[in-house]
């Protein structure tokens, strides 16, 4: 696989490409650029760090490693990485990082389109928020935001958009141009409409737009980005603060990032909280080790409840498997995280182009993998994705 390179051949680290379309940015082969850069071409807000909390480190070699992936078949590590387009990866195991790399450009200050790993950063604080008493998860989302009576919301519970289960239609297909994901990324300025086009201009608009409901609140699983969103600006009508703000005092400071991060906005400030987020390689891990140490900071410090971490791993399967999902035939989805089986209960944050990280709480094992796939979903990159971690964290208890 080769890097982006710019029209002037040089790899595009610095300024946007001149012959990458405005619309296009998140296909091949931009996205090779584009994921590190977002800033270059997108109105993004920052979310400061502070003090930073040093993850210990025993780089250690996993050269005699083979991996048995459903689809690439027998390879190495370094084969399979290259293969899935990997921009960096994490390994965590048993105290420590084992395994830190980069690719495409890369580098440990670098930052990183989440896509959809995002919602489960929104989730976190809901879960804190809840914590302290500030939100009811069983109340109605129109005693937070009465404005939402006239929508398909006006019945649903906060717990059902946490765990994507209301009965509000909207379509998520990223491949019809007219879907409402796609109007989604015209509304939150990810994309520009064409002379031709008309929508939403903000995503509080394209939610109030959200007239139909398909069936009751609580009868199924359907994966919607827009639920994130209903949700963020639930804590931001809770607590009078961007999304921004909410993400670097509730988690960035007390989990001790090192690097600030980023969100994109819409044209009226509003942070996506369903995808914009753009934290650097160990952030993205010393988030994902909350979720794998019981809500606890590197210091022992306590900063998601540890109720909450744990309702997060015990998710409804009956009803995720009636949709499904690739390599998930006993998963389910909780609290805008995806839970991999019954049997382990290991959890997953998940975004479209490859964006993975892969918490493995009883093995003290986790995975965080940044990536920008061709496709934003591909089935075979997928299933062998989860089992090349299934074949490390096996190599690893060995």
């Amino acid at each position: 696989m080769e890097s982006f390179k710019n029209s002037e051949g040089m790899p595009g680290t610095l300024n946007v490409p001149g012959d990458m379309p405005r619309n296009d940015w998140q296909l091949p082969p931009w996205n090779r650029w584009s994921f590190q850069h977002v800033g270059n071409f997108l109105n993004t807000v920052d979310v400061p760090a502070g003090e930073t909390l040093e993850l210990r480190q025993e780089i250690r070699s996993l050269d005699k490693l083979t991996l048995d992936l459903p689809h690439l078949g027998e390879c190495s590590l370094s084969s399979w990485l290259d293969e899935s387009y990997t921009d960096g990866i994490l390994i965590w195991h048993d105290g420590r990082v084992i395994i830190e790399e980069y690719f495409n450009g890369m580098s440990a200050g670098s930052l990183h389109l989440s896509q959809s790993v995002a919602k489960s950063f929104t989730a976190a604080i809901a879960g804190i928020f809840e914590g302290r008493g500030l939100l009811d998860t069983q109340a109605y989302i129109t005693e937070y935001l009465p404005e939402l009576a006239s929508t398909a919301y006006r019945s649903a519970r906060v717990q059902h958009v946490l765990d994507m289960a209301s009965g509000v239609a909207f379509d998520e297909t990223y491949t019809n141009d007219r879907s409402d994901v796609a109007l989604m990324d015209r509304a939150s300025g990810w994309k520009v409409y064409l002379d031709n086009e008309t929508g939403p201009n903000s995503i509080w608009e394209q939610i109030l737009s959200l007239k139909t409901q398909e069936c009751n609140h609580g009868s199924r699983w359907l994966y919607r980005s827009v639920e994130t969103d209903v949700l963020a600006f639930c804590l931001e009508r809770i607590s009078g603060k961007r999304l921004n703000e909410l993400v670097s005092q509730e988690l960035w400071l007390p989990m001790g990032a090192e690097s600030t991060g980023t969100f994109t906005v819409d044209s009226s400030g509003y942070c996506l909280a369903s995808g914009g987020f753009n934290p650097s390689l160990r952030d993205y891990a010393r988030f994902g080790l909350l979720y794998a140490h019981g809500g606890r900071n590197l210091n022992g410090e306590q900063v998601v409840p540890s109720r909450w971490v744990d309702m997060t791993r015990h998710g409804n399967h009956e009803h995720f498997a009636k949709t499904g999902s690739p390599g998930l035939p006993d998963g389910a989805y909780k609290n805008q995280f995806w839970i991999h089986d019954q049997a382990t209960r290991n959890i997953m944050c998940v975004g479209i182009h490859g964006q993975l990280i892969y918490i493995a709480p009883d093995d003290d094992f986790m995975v965080v993998k940044l990536s920008t796939w061709p496709p934003a979903t591909d089935p075979v990159l997928k299933v062998d994705t989860l089992a090349a971690i299934r074949g490390i964290k096996e190599y690893l208890a060995a």
